[in-house]
């Protein structure tokens, strides 16, 4: 026996013994489901337990420009989503022979920053403004020299403050905000929360949780201006790497 047939055989064994190993984790819900959000695809990745991918599904999306702003709609979302997962699913059936059924957790990203404002019945009170958006040049520049903190136009703490600053018409209804990310997490879970990288991209963070000082000076400003809403309401909680 040669080198090269050597080497032909022990990858095809290897390949072998890597997909039952794959379906063990599929069957017995060791998968991890891992969903991102991108500006032009949404991606779905399973994971097994060693990090190594088993499948991928995807599904190709475009914002609008609606109004002047740049945005996806709910619909799109949803429909994205479910597209996204049934192609995963679709590939896993195909590869595994294996329905899929149970995972070991989700996990959900998106672009980062953007605004959706929710009234208290979950409604959404203006079309999803997008990190692509520049519309927000006074309130970043004002919060910046306020909190002595770079914040770029694309955060949500600017859209709001611009929103507040603007006297838009939604802006009395808002119960709370969220991101892209932090909507479809809430509707999966029901749990008003983001992580921590997420939250970095809602207003700046300390440790684990918003910076309190910048918490309060921002409060202030926007009480001044008609907007008396406790931002620890209105934003999501903050979770830890790790944590559930």
């Amino acid at each position: 026996i040669v080198s090269g047939d050597i080497g032909v055989t022990v990858y095809f064994w290897k390949g072998s013994v890597s997909k039952m190993n794959a379906k063990e984790s599929i069957l017995n819900g060791k998968a991890a489901l891992g969903i991102e959000f991108g500006s032009t695809r949404i991606k779905a990745v399973l994971i097994d337990e060693n990090c190594e991918a088993l499948a991928v599904g995807s599904y190709h999306w475009e914002n609008q420009l609606v109004d002047g702003i740049w945005t996806y709609s709910l619909e799109m979302i949803h429909t994205g989503l479910q597209a996204c997962y049934k192609d995963l699913a679709d590939k896993v059936r195909a590869q595994y022979d294996l329905p899929l059924t149970k995972l070991a957790g989700i996990g959900i990203s998106a672009m980062m920053h953007g605004y959706m404002a929710f009234d208290k019945n979950d409604k959404l009170l203006v079309p999803f403004r997008t990190w692509r958006n520049t519309m927000t040049a006074q309130a970043a520049e004002e919060l910046t020299k306020l909190l002595g903190f770079n914040i770029p136009q694309r955060w949500s703490i600017a859209h709001l403050y611009q929103a507040v600053l603007n006297k838009e018409p939604h802006v009395p209804d808002i119960s709370y905000i969220n991101t892209l990310a932090g909507y479809v997490h809430k509707r999966l879970t029901d749990r008003f929360e983001v992580g921590v990288g997420e939250a970095s991209g809602i207003f700046p963070v300390e440790g684990i949780g918003y910076k309190k000082e910048y918490l309060e000076l921002t409060e202030k400003s926007l009480a001044e201006k008609g907007f008396d809403h406790k931002l620890k309401d209105i934003l999501p909680a903050v979770r830890n790497a790790g944590e559930k």
